[in-house]
This record gives C-alpha cells, sequence and structure tokens, in this order.
C-alpha cells in the first residue's frame, strides 16, 4: 500500500493516457443529468469529482451508493458504472436497472461482470489497470470521470492542465507533505479523528475517514461546514480529549465559512487542545483536492505503521460479501 500511494503522482499520468485512449461514442439523445453509480473507493471518485465541477456543470450530477437508481434516470441520463473489481453487487443492480431505462452508460472498470455486460451489450467500456486494491486506484477512476463528462460537453477541458498540474504539485511538496503527513500522524495517534471541511471538499473529507478505516483499522467521523454548525456543534458538549479533529482549510474559502471555522475552534478548544488544520496547496479546486487526498492517504498509512495493522488486509469486508454470495 505503501508503495501504491507513493505512485500515486505516476497512476494519475497513466491514468490521463488511459482517458486519452478511452473511445466513447456521443448520446442520441441530449443529456439531461447524469448518475454516477459506485462504492467504496470505486464510488468515492463520484463524490469528489461532481463537487469539483458543480459550480461548472449545467445540470445535476448525482451519486449512487446503493443498489437502487433515482426515478429520474431515463433515456435522458447519462450514467457511469464504476466498480473497480467490476463485480461489485450493488452497483451491478444499478447497471441492470440504467439498462431498462434505456440510459447513456459508459462503465469504468478493471473487468469482471461490469466488463463483460458492457461487451455484451455494445456499452461504452473504459478498462483500467487489473490487480490492485480499489482504494489504492482512485487516480485512475476519478480521472476516467473527468474524461467522461469532458466528452459529453457537460464540463469543459481544463481539467486536463489541472491534472498536470496536481501531478507536478505533488512531486514538488512530497518530501513536505511526508513531512506533514507524519507530524498529524504523531498527534493524531491512539485518538479517535474527527473531519471536518467546507461544502466543496466533502469528498475528499470522506475520502481521508474511509482511508483511515480500511487502511489504519481505526474509527472516526467526519462533517461538514456550514451543515455542522446548525447539529454536530453542540454535540461537542460531550467531547474529550481522547478526540483529534483535523480540519481541512483553504485560502481561497468563502469569508463566512472562514468565521464559522474560527468560532468552531473557540467552542471544540473547551474541550480537546488536539486541533490541527491542514492547509490546501494549488490554485484550482482540483489541484487543492488532489493534493489533501494525497496527504490524508499518507496520513492513513503511517497511522496503519504506528498501530502495527497491514494497511491491506480487509478480511472483515471479504467475510461480509462471502456471507452476501451465500444469501
Amino acid at each position: 500500500m505503501k508503495s501504491l500511494i507513493e505512485n500515486f503522482p505516476n497512476q494519475l499520468r497513466e491514468a490521463i493516457q488511459i482517458g486519452e485512449k478511452s473511445k466513447l461514442t456521443t448520446s442520441k439523445r441530449k443529456i439531461a443529468n447524469v448518475l454516477i453509480s459506485g462504492l467504496g473507493g470505486s464510488g468515492i471518485g463520484g463524490s469528489i469529482v461532481s463537487e469539483i465541477v458543480a459550480l461548472e456543470a449545467a445540470i445535476p450530477i448525482t451519486v449512487s451508493k446503493g443498489y437502487f437508481i433515482p426515478k429520474f434516470v431515463n433515456e435522458n441520463s447519462l450514467v457511469i458504472i464504476s466498480s473497480f473489481s467490476g463485480n461489485t453487487e450493488e452497483t451491478l443492480n444499478c447497471l441492470h436497472l440504467a439498462l431498462k431505462r434505456k440510459a447513456k452508460i459508459v462503465c469504468i472498470t478493471s473487468g469482471g461482470k461490469v466488463a463483460e455486460i458492457a461487451k455484451k451489450k455494445k456499452l461504452d467500456l473504459i478498462v483500467l489497470p487489473a490487480g490492485k486494491s480499489p482504494r489504492a486506484c482512485l487516480g485512475y477512476s476519478l480521472t476516467q470521470l473527468f474524461y467522461v463528462l469532458s466528452f459529453h460537453k457537460i464540463i469543459s477541458r481544463k481539467f486536463k492542465l489541472q491534472l498536470q498540474a496536481s501531478i507536478l504539485l505533488l512531486e514538488k511538496e512530497r518530501t513536505k507533505i511526508i513531512a506533514e503527513a507524519q507530524e498529524v500522524t504523531d498527534k493524531i495517534f491512539g485518538k479517535t479523528p474527527m473531519i471536518y471541511a467546507t461544502t466543496y471538499f466533502e469528498g475528499v473529507a470522506i475520502r481521508f475517514r474511509q482511508q483511515i478505516n480500511e487502511n489504519a483499522k481505526m474509527l472516526c467521523g467526519h462533517h461538514v461546514i456550514p451543515e455542522m454548525n446548525h447539529n454536530e456543534l453542540v454535540g461537542w458538549a460531550s467531547g474529550s480529549e481522547r478526540i483529534s479533529v483535523i480540519i481541512f482549510r483553504d485560502k481561497d474559502e468563502y469569508a463566512r465559512n472562514n468565521s464559522r471555522i474560527e468560532i468552531n475552534k473557540e467552542v471544540i478548544s473547551k474541550y480537546t487542545p488536539n486541533i490541527i488544520e491542514i492547509w490546501s496547496k494549488g490554485k484550482s479546486q482540483l489541484e487543492k483536492a488532489i493534493y489533501f487526498i494525497h496527504l490524508g492517504d499518507w496520513i492513513s498509512i503511517f497511522l496503519a505503521e504506528k498501530r502495527g495493522v497491514d494497511p491491506i488486509e480487509v478480511k472483515v469486508i471479504d467475510m461480509l460479501k462471502g456471507k452476501l454470495s451465500k444469501i
């Protein structure tokens, strides 16, 4: 897992090459909405991308992380099926439902049943490199989502320059990223992390939480500002020093949100002194998101090392899937 995280910039480069070579076809109808279906490491890219393009896309982009698709999905919908293994049962069910609704479908997978169905039904198919953990391949799936949305003219092609800039940023800041990750790890080790981000970085916060869950085998939570100011802030009355707070900060954040964060810190500091701020780097939201993701991945791997656990092992998930397959 550590080597996969180290290789993330190169993974993005390879993902760009895959996107450039992808053979997509135009929709016969005007696309009115987009649904991205995926779970876990295959689904988080949809959450992140939908937030990044929210202020650019003129049509709604929804993410499905379950067995079903919204009623609005029809022949005027673009449905992107994202399953790294190609065998995620929830995503497969969504694929079958999208076929019944006659939606325009694009499949992003390394193989499995999704690839089989895509070939049989002559659906657009983007094939990713196989044999790796889905959560370690976010660069592949996330990048393809941008290419699909751009091909269908839902977003512009500026993401290409932003992805290139993201790669250069990670390589330039590599030593500093690792040093900051180690520093944050030392501060939150032995505590329960609570992650906060503002609205358009929620996907990044979820990704960080998921990485801590799976790599470090730890429970943690996340919430979004300003929404948490309407509920969770009250819950801090039961807070304690056993909790570490990590706040994703952005130098270009909306001023009212920055004011909220400062007030939140005043409230939270009454219950725990463990408040850590991680500041974004990069110019575009895409660059900042990639930076946060990479830094969070390093923290999760360092936490795994300090806890003496195997970041690759997910036996409990395998057990769940095994039992479900017998039902």
